[in-house]
């Protein structure tokens, strides 16, 4: 058995269901939200992979953004080939049509999402645009990324590879790496995070991709839908987990059987084979799944399947479970579920920090060239609401989450 880990030491993880990791943001630089001249002046030069960025990102043909600007396809493409620089009140033009602010274009080229190096979620389901809107949502976290980099002090990437082993194995070893033993995973974006993954929120035009996943010079990033129930969304992390451990590279493998690997990783992942024995569920009616599933924090479904996967439901038996579960509701959510969905450790405490130096989430924003309602898409049900007067409530399972200044 060979694997590949990080020089760093790893953060060891308790093995509580509530266990939250140590410090995950801290201070390193002050804010301020006033740009030096030089950096006034590098705002002026045209950048023209943000043009193309801007357009992927809100799905735009050539031809729409036309119709929305009042600019020939001609011209927007000379613009984009750098054949041509526009003028300001054009660029003006084609930024509102884009809903981007004019900063935007003149920022240096944001970090680049390979496509051969990311793992969708659903690739099967995606268009084209589809895929390049996504991928723009991950350059645009990747932007913010490098900001709360250059200001924050954030866990070092600490996830191994074993693109050798089976996903079984590997979720084993995983485990084993980061101190989980057999019980139920912690809040699983916050281990994530405590192992120097990037966790964003995808932007509600995004969530064709369901979530996704990418490694970028040695930075591991997930994207997720945080508008599905807890279950499903530890679900899908485990399931980016997966493709990060076992797909980790410049030419990451895709298809069914790339998806069936992550799924089996994430299902032995978040339900332990030693764990799920010990808890005597052979042949285990609809009822008994019903409540065994809690201990876990997945799905109905996920926990069916991984009794059949054990051998602990036969073919037939789970056909059948799968059948009543699937009558009851259970395929496309988890009804009754009082599971809050889990947020993210770090950004809160970035909300914090900011608002402890009075930093107005807009120069958050601003600092990264894009409006606020475009930065709340990133960190939807991952940060506790902010309202004014300082008081904090927690994010319900699909909240409604506007940043505000504090």
């Amino acid at each position: 058995m060979s694997g590949s880990r990080s020089s760093s030491t790893p953060i060891r993880a308790s093995t509580s269901p509530s266990w939250t990791p140590p410090t995950t943001a801290t201070t390193r630089t002050s804010i301020s939200g006033k740009p030096t001249k030089k950096r006034r002046e590098l705002r002026k030069v045209f950048t023209p992979e943000r043009l193309v960025l801007a357009r992927k990102r809100r799905r735009m043909t050539l031809a729409e953004l036309s119709r929305q600007s009042g600019y020939s396809p001609q011209s927007i493409t000379a613009f984009e080939n750098a054949r041509k620089n526009p003028s300001e009140e054009t660029l003006s033009s084609l930024a509102a049509a884009l809903r981007f602010p004019l900063s935007f274009f003149h920022a240096p080229p944001a970090p680049d999402m390979v496509p051969g190096a990311v793992s969708f979620r659903a690739p099967s389901k995606m268009s084209a645009a589809e895929r390049d809107s996504a991928l723009s949502c991950g350059s645009i976290a990747a932007t913010l990324n490098n900001w709360l980099e250059d200001h924050f002090t954030l866990p070092a990437p600490d996830v191994p590879t074993y693109t050798d082993l089976t996903p079984e194995h590997a979720a084993s070893q995983v485990r084993a790496d980061w101190g989980l033993g057999e019980a139920p995973a912690p809040n699983m974006v916050h281990l994530l995070e405590a192992h120097g993954v990037r966790v964003f929120s995808l932007a509600p035009d995004c969530l064709d991709a369901d979530a996704f996943s990418t490694t970028r010079h040695g930075t591991p990033y997930i994207l997720l839908n945080t508008r599905k129930t807890g279950e499903r969304g530890r679900f899908d992390a485990a399931h980016e987990l997966g493709h990060l451990v076992l797909h980790s590279g410049t030419h990451t493998p895709r298809g069914p059987a790339a998806e069936a690997a992550a799924d089996t990783f994430a299902s032995a992942f978040l339900m332990p084979k030693a764990g799920i024995l010990a808890q005597q569920v052979n042949n285990a009616s609809v009822e008994r799944i019903l409540s065994a599933k809690r201990r876990w924090g997945v799905s109905a479904m996920a926990f069916a399947y991984r009794l059949r996967t054990l051998q602990l439901l036969s073919e037939w038996r789970f056909q059948q479970t799968a059948k009543q579960l699937a009558q009851l509701g259970y395929r496309k959510g988890e009804p009754g579920s009082t599971m809050v969905r889990e947020n993210s450790k770090l950004i809160t405490k970035v909300f914090e920090s900011l608002r402890a130096d009075k930093v107005p989430v807009a120069d958050l924003a601003k600092a990264v060239h894009i409006y606020p309602e475009e930065l709340n898409h990133y960190v939807f049900g991952l940060a506790p609401v902010s309202i004014r007067g300082g008081e904090q409530k927690t994010a319900p399972t699909r909240p409604g989450l506007t940043l505000v200044s504090p």
